[in-house]
């Protein structure tokens, strides 16, 4: 029992107290750092066993080869990839089903909602949860994609959910099995009274949290000016394949050790232990930060007389499980534990005849007497003759090879036996990994075999989406306590307000199916409802879209599918026909106003040209007979002139309205575009050019203006 001079009454003036070790004497911290150590040493002995198989696992998945003397120094060391190719085959099937597009979130309402405010409440929550995993926790989904490898391999993880000041919001990290160190019979994490988390810390983090009041001022201890103590952890690491080998001495980025223990002391010495955060520095056992584990003041019930009796700790950690432990221990079995065995059996087979095959392909044997060879041993390069001083007959003789065997065909087919049985375990068979079955297979037998060969992994999928649940709710309860009274997210600058979060927390789960764990089959499932909903009445037909949507992939559903309430109805045929007979009309009106349009402008460029042949006829007469004799014909040209150039004006007034669609024209009046009749009377007016009345008053000498242009 842990017994301190100084007693630590949990009031809410220490559950808000960043760092409650100013509170003790130097004497009760280095007792308290005893304490801390002791327990992480007892439960790190209780799983030693299973560490042990871990690191020979996780060995197995990076390929890890240690070096042989055994048959002979440089004998084969083949280490065949049977849990790497299960666990990607895992991590490949996991990371697309249950993390699915920006969805992961979501909230169920399970009870009566007359008004629809549960379910906006239950949206806006939704939202923003998705929101925080995968935008504003940007190292969410990173995280979570290294856990379902490292889940396949060992087949245990945790996730550590909490609020980080430093960031501002509330964040996750994937803590791997080996850095949680629980006593190995503990029956879950949340029942658990001690979990140490190994935490290295660089210099300069441990001097920012000293400065910022987070953890004690240590930077004068001689711990923390000394060099720091090469990991242990790294010790196994010798990999005479890719050249990695055990650290050697430390230097100044060596980070140091801590251990962060959630434990329940009895502080205040009243028979009931109290849950704390306690953090030391593990080579020196030196106290650095002591916190309540409790985050609210409500938390701690008390009777009448003031006395506690009931702690509601906070938990930080979520167990992700891959499968359960038959021994009941809580680290639980992963495919390197389970297939580990059978692996190391093959890779022995594989290298025990690819060193027979090295036998035979390169025995020795003995040489007698009788050879005569120069020298002592001899050896043979290919082209190479060497000279001897014995016959064929006595090299014969003298030379006995070694007896050796092929590789052996029993081998083979037990090594093929063995693998075939990894596959099966594994859900890695030849359908499984994408491999066509043989001919003429039936397609309903396939989709039938791929169906059970899934069920290993529906099974596990349910596990991990429970899992994925319990973190949900944890984040749910620290958004209740940290986040703001109004927030904001998005890039729509959607709102949801830390009352929403005052719901109970155990009806957010995530958005992923645990029954589905492919996307053929979600696509088989969203298009069997979607038939379904066409041929039986109550559907809600636009939710079956969007499901059918998110089935298939779709980005921006809202934006391409808002629903058949906002969309507007189609027009009524009759409507539509009128319109097109309209648009007809006005298309033909269009085309007779154009070509009357061009007939005006052909019509005009004559005029022009009779203007320019009359002031050319004109000027040869003055020319000719002066112009005081030529003064009547003057006179006619000009009036004829004028007559053509005002027809042109008239003409081009005429052809801006037909080219403008009888809109204003530059006189200010308006013209009807569709008078085609009086356009087409003033394009068949009486020419003024041929069979006109006289232009210079009718006298004598006056001439017609077809006279003139005749002559």
């Amino acid at each position: 029992m842990l017994k301190l001079d100084k007693k630590l009454i949990l009031t809410p003036d220490v559950i808000r107290s960043p760092n409650l070790t100013d509170r003790f004497e130097r004497d009760d911290l280095q007792r308290l750092g005893q304490h801390i150590y002791r327990g992480y040493e007892t439960d790190e002995y209780s799983r030693s066993v299973w560490l042990r198989r871990m690191n020979a696992a996780m060995d197995l998945a990076l390929q890890v080869a240690q070096a042989k003397t055994f048959p002979w120094p440089g004998a084969a060391n083949v280490i065949f990839p049977l849990v790497t190719i299960a666990a990607l085959q895992f991590s490949a099937r996991s990371y697309g089903n249950l993390i699915q597009g920006t969805d992961v979130v979501k909230y169920r309402v399970t009870e009566e909602d007359p008004t629809g405010e549960l379910k906006a409440r239950g949206e806006r929550i939704s939202r923003h949860m998705s929101w925080q995993v995968l935008e504003e926790d940007e190292s969410w989904e990173e995280q979570h994609d290294r856990l379902f490898i490292n889940l396949a391999i060992v087949g245990t993880a945790f996730v550590k959910s909490y609020f980080s000041p430093t960031k501002g919001y509330t964040t996750s990290e994937l803590v791997s099995a080996r850095d949680l160190v629980i006593n190995y019979w503990a029956k879950s994490v949340e029942t658990c009274g001690r979990k140490t988390q190994i935490i290295p810390l660089f210099r300069n983090e441990i001097y920012e949290r000293a400065k910022g009041g987070i953890f004690r001022d240590v930077l004068e201890e001689s711990w923390y000016t000394s060099m720091p103590a090469a990991d242990p952890r790294q010790a196994y690491r010798d990999d005479q394949r890719s050249g990695l080998h055990p650290p050697g001495a430390a230097d100044e980025e060596t980070p140091f050790l801590t251990l962060e223990q959630h434990v329940s002391l009895d502080l205040d010495q009243d028979g009931y232990a109290e849950p704390y955060i306690a953090t030391i520095e593990k080579s020196s056992r030196e106290v650095l930060r002591l916190v309540s584990r409790v985050d609210r003041v409500d938390d701690v019930e008390r009777n009448r007389s003031n006395e506690i009796v009931r702690i509601k700790a906070t938990e930080y950690f979520t167990k992700y499980s891959f499968i359960p432990s038959p021994d009941g221990g809580i680290y639980d079995i992963g495919f390197g534990i389970l297939l580990g065995p059978l692996n190391e059996a093959v890779n022995s087979g594989i290298n025990q005849m690819l060193d027979a095959g090295t036998m035979s392909n390169t025995s020795g044997g003995f040489l007698g007497r009788g050879a005569k060879i120069r020298g002592g041993s001899v050896s043979m390069a290919p082209w190479e003759w060497v000279r001897v001083d014995a016959t064929g007959d006595d090299l014969r003789k003298s030379m006995i090879p070694l007896p050796t065997r092929e590789p052996s065909a029993v081998m083979f087919n037990l090594i093929s036996l063995l693998i075939s049985y990894v596959e099966r375990a594994s859900g890695a068979t030849d359908l499984m990994v994408g491999k066509t079955p043989g001919q003429n297979t039936p397609a309903e037998t396939s989709r039938n075999a791929l169906e059970q060969g899934m069920q290993i992994y529906t099974t596990i999928f349910k596990r991990v989406w429970r899992s994925m649940k319990e973190e949900f709710k944890k984040r749910h309860a620290l958004n209740a306590v940290f986040l703001k009274p109004r927030q904001t997210f998005g890039k729509d600058r959607s709102v949801v307000m830390q009352e929403d979060y005052q719901a109970d927390p155990s009806q957010v789960v995530p958005v992923a199916d645990p029954n589905i764990a492919s996307t053929a089959m979600r696509l088989t499932q969203a298009q069997a409802l979607r038939e379904a909903s066409r041929t039986a009445p109550g559907y809600d037909l636009a939710a079956v879209e969007r499901y059918y949507l998110k089935a298939l992939r779709i980005d921006e559903i809202d934006t391409l599918y808002p629903g058949p309430d906002k969309v507007p109805s189609p027009e009524d045929p009759k409507i539509q026909i009128e319109k097109m007979r309209q648009e007809g009309a006005a298309m033909k009106l269009e085309h007779e106003r154009l070509m009357l349009a061009a007939t005006l402008m052909e019509q005009r460029a004559l005029n022009e040209a009779k203007v320019r042949e009359l002031e050319a006829k004109a000027a040869s007469l003055i020319a000719t007979i002066g112009a005081e004799q030529a003064a009547h014909q003057l006179e006619a040209f000009r009036t004829v002139t004028d007559a053509l150039n005002e027809h042109n004006s008239l003409m081009n007034e005429r052809i801006q309205m037909l080219m403008t669609g009888g809109k204003e024209d530059e006189r200010g009046g308006t013209s009807d575009a569709g008078d085609v009749g009086g356009l087409e009377e003033l394009a068949g007016d009486a020419s003024l050019l041929g069979g006109a009345p006289q232009m210079a008053g009718g006298g004598e000498g006056a001439m017609g203006a077809g006279e003139l242009l005749g002559e």
